[in-house]
Protein backbone atom coordinates (compact mmCIF):
# COMPACT_ATOMS: atom_id res chain seq x y z
CA UNK A 1 0.00 0.00 0.00
CA UNK A 2 2.59 2.48 0.89
CA UNK A 3 4.36 1.65 -2.61
CA UNK A 4 0.86 2.73 -4.32
CA UNK A 5 0.83 5.81 -2.17
CA UNK A 6 4.60 6.77 -3.38
CA UNK A 7 3.62 6.02 -6.80
CA UNK A 8 0.75 8.33 -6.69
CA UNK A 9 2.58 11.07 -5.03
CA UNK A 10 0.75 10.59 -1.78
CA UNK A 11 4.60 11.04 0.07
CA UNK A 12 7.68 12.47 -1.26
CA UNK A 13 10.78 10.46 -2.07
CA UNK A 14 12.76 12.51 0.49
CA UNK A 15 10.40 10.36 3.01
CA UNK A 16 11.02 7.37 1.66
CA UNK A 17 14.35 7.71 1.45
CA UNK A 18 14.36 8.80 4.94
CA UNK A 19 12.04 5.26 5.92
CA UNK A 20 14.70 3.14 3.69
CA UNK A 21 17.79 4.22 5.65
CA UNK A 22 15.86 4.06 8.76
CA UNK A 23 14.58 0.21 7.99
CA UNK A 24 18.20 -0.64 6.55
CA UNK A 25 19.43 0.38 10.22
CA UNK A 26 16.94 -2.68 11.64
CA UNK A 27 17.68 -5.02 9.00
CA UNK A 28 14.66 -4.82 7.22
CA UNK A 29 15.38 -2.96 4.33
CA UNK A 30 12.81 -3.63 1.95
CA UNK A 31 10.02 -2.64 4.09
CA UNK A 32 10.39 1.20 3.60
CA UNK A 33 6.83 1.33 1.98
CA UNK A 34 5.16 -0.80 4.45
CA UNK A 35 6.48 2.10 7.13
CA UNK A 36 4.46 4.24 5.44
CA UNK A 37 1.14 3.23 7.65
CA UNK A 38 2.99 1.61 10.19
CA UNK A 39 3.85 4.11 12.48
CA UNK A 40 4.15 2.29 15.93
CA UNK A 41 7.49 1.13 17.03
CA UNK A 42 6.76 -2.45 17.55
CA UNK A 43 4.98 -2.29 13.75
CA UNK A 44 8.18 -1.35 12.59
CA UNK A 45 10.76 -3.77 14.88
CA UNK A 46 8.73 -7.10 14.21
CA UNK A 47 7.42 -6.26 10.80
CA UNK A 48 3.96 -6.70 11.58
CA UNK A 49 0.77 -4.51 11.21
CA UNK A 50 -1.37 -3.75 14.87
CA UNK A 51 -3.12 -0.79 14.42
CA UNK A 52 -4.97 0.41 11.76
CA UNK A 53 -4.19 3.31 9.50
CA UNK A 54 -5.72 6.13 7.19
CA UNK A 55 -3.78 7.82 4.92
CA UNK A 56 -5.47 10.62 2.52
CA UNK A 57 -4.33 11.76 -0.94
CA UNK A 58 -5.08 13.66 -3.83
CA UNK A 59 -4.46 13.35 -7.30
CA UNK A 60 -5.11 15.53 -10.30
CA UNK A 61 -8.18 13.76 -11.22
CA UNK A 62 -9.04 12.01 -8.08
CA UNK A 63 -9.17 12.11 -3.68
CA UNK A 64 -7.73 8.87 -2.33
CA UNK A 65 -8.44 7.43 0.97
CA UNK A 66 -6.56 4.51 2.22
CA UNK A 67 -7.33 2.18 5.37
Amino acid sequence: TGHLIYQCGGIDKRTIEKFEKEAAELGKGSFKYAWVLDKLKAERERGITIDIALWKFETPKYYVTVI
